[in-house]
């Protein structure tokens, strides 16, 4: 899923088009001797004075808008590839807090301009401390990793998925009323119980709380946040009732 124009799910790190040139063009064009005529008209100096000497000191000014060129490219490239890491978690291939955020704040203008609601969903995935413990970080990562593949796989392109910090993760299901998000949700909490990670041929549960939340014009993220997020404890509190404490 990817952030783009319209809300998505990152399914890389954010990724914006570049424009990019072959290398053989690349070889060709600076190979290839530069004419006069290629970039400027000079056909307002009169003959006469296109010197060898004039003509030296064009195609010198012409080399040097085109090195000029090159490096604001280069740089402009560089931008966009520090502002989608900057958007991307730490650890996954999926947006981080600081991009989710600026994304439901998008929505929330969306559902303002438009009038159509979408449902937040805050995920706390369970027993993350006793996988770290019995089996390592290095399998709390995969854990995560998994989870994070099966919530991208499983929502639309205009959904939004994100880690939010730790084992938490958050969940833009675009234009989804109360009735729709809370299906879709409960049906993303059952696809991970149903899709254990396997770790080395053992077969490790994993299992999810969560919380929803459908926002409306006037909303503010972190109160669409706090919200969903306190929906997602009294669903953790329903799961300890059941199954114990996790």
């Amino acid at each position: 899923m990817k952030i783009t124009s319209t809300p998505g799910a990152f399914r890389t790190a954010p990724t914006r088009e570049v424009r990019k040139t072959s290398s053989s063009s690349s070889a060709t064009s600076a190979s290839a001797p530069r004419q006069i005529d290629d970039t400027v008209n000079v056909q307002t100096i009169p003959p006469e004075e296109m010197t060898p000497r004039v003509q030296r000191a064009i195609m010198s000014l012409m080399e040097e808008v085109d090195s000029l060129r090159r490096e604001l490219d280069h740089t402009q490239r560089r931008l966009r590839e520090m502002e989608d890491m900057a958007d991307t978690d730490a650890l996954l291939p999926v947006p981080n807090r600081r991009a989710f955020v600026r994304e439901l704040n998008r929505m929330i203008s969306f559902a303002e301009r438009y009038g159509a609601p979408s449902t937040l969903m805050f995920i706390d995935l369970n027993d993350m401390k006793q996988i770290n413990d019995k089996y390592g970080h290095e399998a709390g990562d995969k854990a995560l990793f998994h989870v994070a593949r099966l919530l991208t796989e499983n929502v639309r392109g205009t959904d939004v998925i994100a880690r939010l910090g730790g084992d938490e993760f958050g969940v833009i299901l675009a234009q989804a009323d109360e009735q729709v998000g809370a299906e879709k949700a409960a049906s993303l909490a059952q696809l991970i119980a149903a899709h254990p990670l396997n770790l080395n041929g053992e077969s490790i549960k994993m299992s999810l709380a969560y919380g929803t939340y459908t926002f409306r014009s006037g909303d503010q993220p972190d109160d669409a946040l706090d919200k969903a997020d306190k929906a997602m404890y009294e669903n953790k509190k329903e799961q300890k009732g059941e199954d114990g404490v996790r």
